[in-house]
């Protein structure tokens, strides 16, 4: 990392820690949804931008953390406990979706997660005598963490923030470990990587297993931000969320989950000044973006680096570049 990248990030940090301070609780609130929905597309960006995995079930997967927690929590479970558990359940479940992946790819493997995700839907929304039904799950009390109580908008916001960086640190360390180049030579060329001896089957396997864990993590906090979960919020519609999320920051790169979250959450709430029409302006204003940067925002922030360098190269400065092997 650069001396201008380690600047970057520590602006950007004393950013998130001190615009709660300046925020009514609404605004702590959407600043909390971001830190938690930032999980869960870093977890999509592990198996589609690194891994090359095209996956529909995120959402699901946010779902099933969320449930997990709500559940075992009202059953006297300590959250930290059901925290674990709800990664845990995630990783085993994700790592069984990704079987699918060794035989079907691209559009196929679409439609089996999406599959997976109606699959889920489904069984929250008829099972009514384990997650309630269409009545859902309400009262899910914040977590008290070695007698400190998240129960403030602003404490649960702290706590989401730690969960993220310690989560986004050891995602960090995993990407530059050799797991994290055979991810890439999964997606840039699985022919070739299996020819060179790369066990292809177990880190296609992985990369699910991990991203779809990082989805119930992130749900785990989902649970106790909103306090009422119900099955619809957990629809398709979550997945596409979070692929927005991953394709708009820049599905590849490591910090394209934390813009594309950021703008996910935080542009439809200012667009609703246009009243009625905000949803038209802001499905307008991310065509156009696709339009004009296919390769998200911190893919046109690289390309004009690149420009801006005599030699033609990038000086990345916030792990914005996209790996490669």
């Amino acid at each position: 990392m650069t001396r201008l990248g380690a600047v970057v990030i520590g602006v950007a940090l004393a950013l998130a820690l001190a615009a709660p301070f300046f925020l009514k609780p609404f605004g702590i609130y959407l600043l909390s949804m971001w830190a938690v929905l930032t999980i869960a597309a870093m977890g999509l960006n592990l198996t589609l931008g690194y891994a090359g995995q095209v996956s529909l079930a995120q959402g699901a997967f946010v779902g099933i953390g969320a449930y997990t927690v709500a559940l075992l929590t009202q059953g006297g479970v300590p959250f930290a406990l059901a925290f674990i558990a709800a990664g845990l359940l995630c990783f085993i479940v994700g790592w069984m979706l990704g079987y699918p992946a060794l035989r079907v790819s691209h559009h196929y493997l679409a439609f089996v997660t999406l599959a997976f995700t109606t699959l889920v839907f489904l069984v929250l929304r008829n099972e009514q005598w384990l997650t309630g039904g269409i009545y859902g799950i309400n009262g899910i009390m914040r977590p008290v963490l070695f007698g400190w109580s998240t129960g403030k908008a602003l404490h649960f916001y702290f706590f989401s923030l730690g969960v993220l960086v310690v989560l986004a640190l050891a995602i960090w360390w995993m990407l530059r470990s050799p797991w994290g180049r055979a991810f890439v030579a999964l997606r840039e060329n699985p022919i070739r990587a299996a020819s060179v001896g790369l066990d292809t089957r177990r880190y296609t396997l992985m990369a699910f297993a991990v991203g779809s864990s990082l989805g119930g993590l992130s749900g785990a906090l989902y649970a106790p931000l909103v306090q009422f979960i119900e099955p619809g919020s957990f629809a398709i519609n979550m997945s596409f969320s979070l692929l927005l999320m991953v394709i708009v920051g820049g599905s590849g790169y490591f910090f394209g989950p934390f813009v594309g979250a950021l703008v996910a959450v935080l542009l439809p709430e200012w667009m609703r000044i246009a009243e009625g029409y905000y949803l038209i302006v802001y499905a307008a204003l991310v065509m156009v973006m696709m339009a004009f940067c296919p390769t998200g925002i911190l893919g046109l922030v690289d390309r004009l680096a690149k420009a801006a360098m005599p030699n033609g190269r990038s000086a990345p400065a916030i792990g914005a570049e996209r790996t490669a092997p």
